[in-house]
């Protein structure tokens, strides 16, 4: 499922025609990317490819004073169609991805363990910046919020809170999980042979 698809055609559907501006301006008024896979950089290349495959289309162009002309889009029946198919996609799937720092903590039984530490100590320091701007965020309304707006803010908070206990856990381990590679192989360390001569 593309949610930068999913995000345009529900946007188009929800409030008419627009050009990619106004679509840009909305997913940083909505802060689609602090609860979606959504990038505002990434809209322009998206209208293209859903005009290529019939799902939007040129309504107009627009000027205003001397910014560059602007194609208003809309959605078309075939983009209707494909709205409702993706909205049904994203609402049955259950999301939860591995993450690879999984595997990675996986395959790191050699590290030292300040090293390990100082990994997971940046890891609880970036988290913790997401859940201080979503606390934020959260204090903070925007044009049109509505109660949706307000779980989904909530959802995304939960979940960074929820890394972040997980990640002072790990490190609560640090000691243990340290040199584990060894013991997990059988490997020891041989003592260096010694010469009888």
């Amino acid at each position: 499922m593309n949610p930068t698809r999913l995000f345009i055609l529900g946007a188009l559907s929800k409030r008419g025609p627009m050009h990619g501006h106004q679509l840009r301006r909305d997913a940083r008024l909505d802060r689609a990317e602090l609860w979606s896979q959504v990038k505002p950089g990434s809209l322009y290349g998206a209208l293209h490819r859903l005009e290529a495959e019939g799902l939007i289309r040129p309504l107009r162009t627009e000027r205003d004073g001397a910014l560059p002309a602007r194609t208003v889009y809309e959605i078309t029946p075939e983009g209707d169609r494909e709205l409702k198919a993706l909205r049904d996609e994203a609402l049955s799937d259950v999301g939860i991805r591995p993450d690879p720092f999984d595997l990675a903590l996986a395959v790191s039984g050699d590290l030292p363990p300040e090293l390990l530490r100082g990994y997971l100590l940046d890891r609880i320091a970036a988290l913790r910046a997401h859940a201080s701007r979503f606390d934020h965020e959260r204090d903070r309304r925007w044009p049109d919020q509505s109660p949706t707006d307000d779980l989904i803010v909530e959802h995304a908070t939960m979940r960074v809170h929820t890394e972040i206990a997980w990640h002072e856990k790990v490190l609560a381990t640090v000691e243990r999980l340290a040199g584990t590679a060894h013991r997990e192989t059988g490997d020891t360390p041989r003592p260096e042979a010694t010469s009888t001569d």
